[in-house]
């Protein structure tokens, strides 16, 4: 699988990434392995977890994905083949992450227990990287770009001090964020500049055929700050496959199980998202490919994040590695968003 480099670290990244949000939830522990084990022979190296994980979050499953992946290295003596990604919560209100059932904050005793749980969780003695899975800050939701302003908020350069003390410690190699908006990446770097503090090397975001918001601010800054992009929600949470087209609700889906892909369902989303699998299919290809191929081929991406609940559907996302989009395909696909723009940002 072609490798990327993962921002100014050294490191090198597959092409596409495992998530692994559905482990624990959906998932149980040898399916999580068996995804584990074809993910890694497919030529997959990252893979990203999250405290949070699984989803949907609830207090019973919650370390749940990061303690399979655990069970899963010391089962295959595989630590030094992978380099593994987790997640501690930004600010919310849910009190079930922290001792003492309170609310997440980005504060210097919340970052040190939840890095010492998820490296007990995932038993390794390090994290290659840890990332802010969303801002301590109000944000607009999920992948979308942050624009509430609200007090108090924990200064981002208090935060990086922070986890920078574990990059000392060495149970992390190195940072990354979330559901960031420019602004946020900006300030991330400047305090790392201004303090002498770890850079951080990579973002989470969404992008998809149908949520190009990405495009607005955030390529350029993170193209030109070699900040790297490992795309979340390609398939847009399954839309973009075409399973839920004219209504569909297959057995064991998520918006059969949880009904939370609101993002996708906004007014006029599913003639749009229609037109794209129609695209796919016209050009004899697998709509789910298609998707995850246009996303791999952005400049400013450097791994796709795949999820999938059957190993039917990690083969079909995994043959999107080497797929090369063609260039009259490429054109509709511009031209389609010319008309349509980001309907589910």
């Amino acid at each position: 699988m072609q490798k990327r480099p993962l921002g100014r670290s050294g490191l090198q990244v597959g092409v596409l990434t495992l998530g692994t949000m559905t482990f624990g939830e959906q998932n149980t522990e040898a399916e999580g392995h068996a995804q584990l084990d074809r993910a890694v022979a497919a030529g997959i190296n990252l893979i990203d977890a999250a405290e949070l994980y699984p989803i949907a979050p609830k207090a019973e499953t919650q370390g749940r994905t990061e303690e399979i992946i655990g069970t899963w290295l010391k089962a295959r003596g595989r630590r030094d083949d992978v380099l593994i990604a987790t997640k501690i919560c930004g600010r919310s209100d849910r009190t079930w992450f922290r001792d003492g059932g309170r609310e997440c904050r980005l504060t210097q005793d919340q970052v040190d227990e939840a890095v010492e749980k998820s490296l007990r969780r995932l038993g390794t003695d390090v994290i290659d990287l840890y990332q802010v899975h969303w801002p301590d800050r109000n944000v607009t939701g999920f992948g979308s770009n942050p624009t509430i302003w609200v007090t108090p908020e924990d200064a981002i350069e208090d935060t990086l001090g922070y986890l920078s003390t574990h990059v000392e410690k060495g149970n992390i190699r190195h940072l990354g964020v979330s559901n960031e908006s420019a602004w946020g990446v900006m300030t991330w770097l400047e305090a790392s500049r201004r303090a002498g503090l770890p850079r951080i090397v990579s973002i989470q975001n969404a992008y998809n055929l149908v949520n190009r918001t990405y495009d607005v601010a955030l390529a350029e800054v993170t193209k030109r700050e070699d900040v790297s992009l490992l795309a979340y929600s390609a398939l847009g949470q399954g839309y973009l496959t075409g399973k839920y087209s004219g209504g569909s609700l297959p057995a064991g889906s998520r918006k059969r199980l949880f009904d939370r892909l609101q993002r996708y369902e906004e007014p006029g989303a599913d003639a749009i998202i229609d037109a794209y699998v129609a695209l796919a299919r016209q050009a004899g290809l697998d709509p789910a490919q298609m998707a995850i191929a246009f996303v791999a081929s952005r400049p400013f991406t450097t791994s796709v994040i795949l999820g999938a609940t059957r190993l039917d559907q990690l083969e079909t996302d995994l043959a999107a590695a080497d797929l090369v989009l063609p260039a009259d395909l490429v054109s509709e696909i511009d031209l389609l968003y010319r008309r349509t723009g980001s309907p589910c940002p």
